[in-house]
């Protein structure tokens, strides 16, 4: 593919074409928020990651390479570039291998399905062969339309629906012109066997799966650690998420870390949570009816005050690390979210969500900031870049240095 100008081109929140340089910015400037490396002596600690190249896997990744040092495997599935540009997701993993390199961290990327096992294998066999058969930390953080059970074939398809009855809520969106409208949309409730779909795919089988599968190799050192990356969210939003089939998952992935919990304590001196994240504009979760809206009035409420992504899983590594105490709730979840949730800024929210329209939603949320946010995602209005330039979109896979 020859070198083009690429233009932002979307059907709502979805972006056809992606931008290397736009994506490669958006890494360095994740890079350049970490603070200074908590350790800095010897290798790192090994990882992997399920999930790297984007939200809060992508944030994962960066602040474990850049603030703890780590080394190991980074897993997604992205598309390579041919007729149309490569995912966003292709072109972040490439400049987080390139600023990997630059600092001397040993991270190699696999590209493909987390769900099969032969992508467990891969994976398994680079740690045995690179990094001494010894995995100290996984993060997992996988956010998919459908998946594949290795044993049966049969494949599952994730819903995003309400539970018993239909849910209206408002939610944000933008017209030809590019102006924020605040509009009523309906989901309706699951049925058949909707919960059961999304579970098997979003909950938390393939976690225990991949868990299962490297201690049977006997890849995990003593003291593993693993955490999912999770999400409950505001009372406003609740209906759709956590009470909805995704909510259903995310329990799930919760009593499925308190199983790996007590497992991994027994055997190896371990341990298993999940890490309940704050809001954020991610590609999956502006998907989310209703969530647009809300995460536009947080930013509305909230400012610079929002902790964007690569700040929460800085706080991660630094509890599962110890470099500061690790902080459980009453569940065993690390909790990440409690600046979304403090109740004086779930009522400033709730106010704004209540007075919402499209004549007023500039006045109470931040639109153009959420709108850049979710261009940012594929590459777009991110500062310093030059959109009217042509750049080459044929992007290698980064390969690990022998």
């Amino acid at each position: 593919m020859s070198e083009r100008v690429i233009e932002p081109k979307s059907r709502g929140f979805l972006f056809l074409d992606s931008h290397p340089g736009g994506c490669e910015q958006v890494v360095d400037e994740m890079w350049q928020a970490v603070p200074a490396p908590a350790r800095a002596d010897g290798d790192g600690p090994v990882a992997l990651v399920i999930g790297s190249s984007a939200g809060y896997g992508l944030a994962a990744t960066i602040a474990g390479l850049a603030r703890v040092g780590i080394r190991g495997i980074g897993v997604c599935f992205e598309k390579a570039p041919a007729r149309r540009t490569g995912t966003a997701g292709w072109y972040r993993t490439a400049a987080t291998a390139r600023l990997a390199r630059q600092h001397g961290r040993d991270m190699v990327f696999v590209n493909g399905d987390a769900f099969s096992d032969t992508v467990k294998e891969q994976v398994a066999n680079i740690l045995a062969e690179r990094f001494g058969g010894r995995l100290d930390y996984l993060i997992y953080s996988v956010a998919a339309p459908r998946r594949t059970d290795p044993d049966t074939g049969d494949v599952y398809a994730s819903v995003l629906k309400p539970v018993g009855a239909p849910y209206t809520t408002k939610t944000l969106v933008f017209d030809e012109h590019g102006a924020p409208e605040v509009k009523e949309v309906t989901s309706a409730p699951a049925e058949g066997d909707d919960i059961e779909q999304t579970v098997a795919v979003m909950g938390g089988t393939d976690w225990e799966r991949w868990i299962t599968f490297l201690a049977d190799r006997s890849l995990l050192a003593d003291g593993f650690t693993t955490a999912a990356l999770s999400y409950i969210g505001s009372p406003l939003t609740a209906a759709i998420y956590r009470q909805g089939t995704i909510g259903t998952a995310k329990a799930h992935l919760e009593a499925t870390a308190r199983t790996l919990d007590e497992r991994l304590a027994k055997t190896l001196g371990g341990r298993a949570v999940t890490s309940v994240n704050a809001a954020a504009v991610t590609q999956s979760s502006t998907a989310i009816p209703g969530i647009a809206l809300y995460v536009g009035l947080l930013r509305g409420v909230l400012g610079d005050a929002m902790v964007a992504p690569i700040g929460q899983l800085v706080e991660l590594w630094d509890q599962l690390t110890g470099a500061r105490p690790l902080q459980l709730d009453d569940e065993g979840r690390v909790r990440l979210d409690s600046w979304e949730l403090d109740p004086t800024v779930q009522n400033a929210v709730a106010d704004r969500w209540s007075d919402a329209t499209s004549d007023s939603i500039t006045d109470l949320a931040d639109p153009d900031w959420f709108s850049d946010e979710v261009r940012r995602l594929y590459g777009f209005s991110v500062p310093g870049v030059d959109y009217t330039a042509p750049v080459e979109a044929d992007v290698p896979w980064p390969t690990p240095i022998p």
